[in-house]
């Protein structure tokens, strides 16, 4: 369990009546009292590890204090993970979804664990991470969203979980109005990067599944081989939309040694060390392996950096106001600015 923590504070549950939940729910559960730890990262859904005696689960749950209309809505988290998982093995399969609120205060759902490693900011201890392995964990990165974005969302059940239809119009509409709702300071480049990334919108390549929170630290390795993925986690925002975008998601996650210091402050990643594939050469190996048209990335770039700002935004909005604890929040202004500036030197040059 050394990934996980003891349930922070404010954070914990009614242990007796999730066990009842699994017991009713899950066949052949072994004896033994349910232990329940806590995933410490991501910033949004809480995530626990359940235990029973040689049994483990994971179960997730929207974060704590007022959540925005249609969001962290497990239901349909847990609904989609059951249809992709017969098409896409890497995403677990859900036990159940319970929506009844009085369990433990939210709607949750369970899923099977997928245990394995993942890299954070920096490799295991004893791992040998030499220039070769990082370029072949680089190689995976791309290779297992291009298969991802060749599952058919049509087949696959999924076909009706988005509108592909205006898709990126309707995000870039969508973050400026969200990021303008939940701003804490004015910052003078936001105006001038909002409206260039309005007025060079591309035209989106077919839509495909996309995950919308593609990371390294999203991918659960596999301890023997860090090349072999195991499994993909966190498809909260997980819709059909343009894979170009969810390609320029995961690249805003992606550091490398010769970022400036305030970048790779936001979200440490053991890629910041070196070694790793940089942004243009991931963007170079997911074109050969699906074939699609990049030349259109500089500008999806710029816009994941601005997503990016956007989701750390209402997440500080709602530590700025007092509505969650959590002291993990307290830089995230800062790091909006910084990711802002960012981009908006982005958009001014034809660089990743």
């Amino acid at each position: 369990m050394s990934e996980t923590i003891q349930v922070r504070e404010g954070e914990d549950f009614d242990l007796e009546a999730v066990e009842r939940e699994l017991r009713d729910r899950i066949d052949d559960l072994p004896d033994g009292r349910l232990e329940v730890r806590q995933f410490p990262s991501g910033a949004s859904n809480l995530t626990y590890l359940l235990k029973i005696g040689g049994w483990d689960g994971v179960l997730r749950r929207p974060p704590l204090g007022p959540i925005p209309p249609k969001a962290h809505d497990m239901g349909r988290e847990s609904g989609l993970l059951t249809k992709l998982h017969e098409a896409y093995q890497l995403a677990p399969g859900p036990y159940f979804f319970e929506p009844d609120e009085s369990v433990i205060g939210a709607p949750f759902y369970v899923m099977e664990r997928r245990d394995g490693v993942v890299l954070g900011d920096s490799f295991p201890e004893g791992v040998g991470a030499d220039g070769e392995l990082r370029r072949d964990i680089s190689r995976t990165v791309a290779d297992t969203l291009a298969e991802l974005h060749a599952v058919d969302p049509w087949e696959a059940g999924l076909g009706d979980l988005g509108r592909p239809e205006g898709f990126l119009q309707r995000q870039v509409d969508g973050w400026i109005s969200r990021y303008d709702k939940a701003k804490t300071a004015e910052i003078d480049e936001v105006e001038p990067l909002t409206e260039w990334l309005s007025d060079n919108v591309p035209q989106s390549p077919e839509p495909t599944i996309i995950h919308n929170d593609y990371k390294l630290n999203n991918l659960v390795l596999d301890p023997d081989d860090l090349t072999n993925v195991r499994a993909v986690l966190d498809w909260e925002m997980a819709t059909v939309g343009d894979p170009l975008f969810d390609l320029a998601v995961s690249l805003s996650y992606w550091t490398g040694p010769d970022d400036p210091d305030e970048l790779k402050e936001i979200l440490p990643t053991v890629t910041s060390e070196g070694g790793f594939m940089t942004r243009r050469e991931l963007v170079e190996r997911y074109a050969e392996k699906s074939g699609r048209d990049v030349s259109d990335m500089h500008w999806y770039v710029v816009f994941g950096y601005f997503k990016l700002a956007g989701i750390l935004q209402q997440i500080y909005s709602r530590y700025h106001k007092g509505q969650t604890r959590d002291d993990r929040f307290a830089s995230f202004g800062e790091h909006v600015r910084n990711l802002i500036l960012h981009s908006e030197r982005l958009s001014r040059n034809d660089s990743m």
